[in-house]
């Protein structure tokens, strides 16, 4: 089959890196892809929200399916106007995507159909604000309404401060929208729990703990995530029977409700309180950077699930897991999730060699002259397998020390928790 890979990431790198080893696969080309995915794939720097633009590129090389990476585009329309134009493609259609394009919409759903939640006021002016911190206690989490490349997410321990990020939002911080959730504050161990989906049906895929803070012991404004572990050992049959029952049937339902059923991976963000999940956000695609621990711990062949899962064949797969471990640590730019410098060169990358359970997945990258240079906050996911996740942060730290990159900074803490229970 000839593939086409939407997006840029260390998520991409490392669904690329999976899918070139399948038997069905025969070409993958990287929309836009970075200086990993140069390497096993052919990268074509095309805008892919420029949907007809990206039609062609998709006609011109007769691509048979189209796997999208990240969030905008699902939530722009990319799988209904390929699906209108007879393209293959895996992933939500518009109306299903809005599960993460806005937290309005998450959260009403939740209300509606009793889906544990915090308690929250869709907000669009002071007013409402000020009315919902006048019955809260504080910290208060203030959440813009649309994508804000995981930026949009502040836990705020002052009234001045809920109120300040606040109007930066109704001002137009994000472009995505100038409308923000405010929810009450929930105290617990977070998890990150993936499904993939076909119309008929859902199977797990994969557990994880992402740490989403800057800095170590959990400190500093939210990103787009420094590192995560896989599995989460924290899930375990009851709470995975609660999550299932309580969050995940009912918005599947709800969605069928609407004749739009969902088709894709399904990011189940949760808050575990004495062993009770609350939902905290859905993301519709596989989160970055638990995409790079997960994939690696997969025994089938991904090509394969994807496939039958854009034809609605689910049942006909059975998902095997390779009993590992894996973490990855993500190495940054310095100044990131603020202002950074980019076309850093990253000098030892090439010379190092790797042993057969540490690899590097490109996030920020670009190659030129055969050179990595950094094009992002987020540069490069170190990541390891094994047994013992303690084991596992030594091994990624040491390869961090080898690359010796100056421009670069990363938590030492990744996996904190599973470590100190350990």
């Amino acid at each position: 089959m000839n593939i086409a890979l939407i997006g840029s990431g260390g998520r991409e790198h490392a669904l690329c890196l999976n899918i070139s080893k399948s038997k069905l696969c025969k070409n993958i080309i990287c929309i836009p892809g970075n200086a990993g995915t140069a390497k096993i794939a052919t990268n074509i720097a095309v805008d892919f929200l420029n949907f007809k633009k990206l039609l062609k590129v998709l006609r011109s090389n007769k691509i048979e399916l189209v796997i999208v990476g990240p969030e905008e585009p699902l939530v722009k329309g990319i799988v209904d106007f390929l699906k209108k134009n007879k393209i293959r493609v895996f992933g939500p259609n518009k109306y299903a995507a809005k599960l993460e394009g806005s937290k309005a919409f998450m959260k009403n759903l939740c209300r509606k159909y009793k889906i544990p939640t915090a308690q929250f006021k869709i907000c669009k002016n002071k007013r409402d604000v000020e009315s919902f911190i006048s019955k809260s206690k504080l910290p208060l989490v203030v959440k813009a309404d649309g994508l804000a490349a995981g930026k949009g997410v502040t836990i705020c321990k002052s009234k001045k401060s809920v109120t300040s990020i606040s109007n930066e939002i109704f001002k137009g911080k994000f472009k995505s929208s100038k409308k923000l959730v405010l929810e009450e504050f929930l105290e617990g161990e977070e998890l990150s729990y993936f499904l993939i989906i076909d119309r008929f049906g859902y199977k797990f895929f994969g557990s994880a703990q992402d740490h989403k803070r800057v800095g170590e012991k959990e400190t500093g404004p939210n990103t787009g995530g420094m590192g995560a572990y896989s599995p989460a050992t924290i899930l375990n049959k009851k709470l995975e029977r609660k999550i299932i029952k309580r969050i995940v049937e009912p918005t599947l339902s709800a969605l069928k409700k609407e004749k739009n059923p969902y088709q894709g991976f399904l990011y189940v963000g949760l808050m575990i309180k004495d062993n009770e999940p609350y939902l905290i956000e859905y993301n519709i695609r596989m989160g970055d950077p638990e995409c790079q621990v997960i994939v690696p711990r997969i025994k089938t062949d991904l090509l394969k699930i994807l496939n039958e899962v854009a034809s609605n064949n689910l049942n006909k797969i059975k998902i095997q897991w390779n009993n590992i471990s894996c973490m990855t640590i993500v190495l940054c730019s310095k100044g990131y999730p603020g202002k950074y410098q980019k076309n850093k060169i990253i000098k030892n990358l090439q010379k190092i060699r790797f042993k057969k359970n540490i690899f590097v997945f490109h996030a920020g990258t670009k190659l030129l002259n055969n050179n990595f240079y950094s094009n992002g906050g987020r540069v490069l996911n170190i990541t390891a397998t094994g047994k013992v996740f303690k084991n596992l942060r030594k091994n990624i730290i040491k390869t961090i020390k080898k690359i010796n990159w100056k421009f670069g900074f990363f938590r030492r803490d990744i996996g904190w928790r599973v470590i100190k229970n350990k």
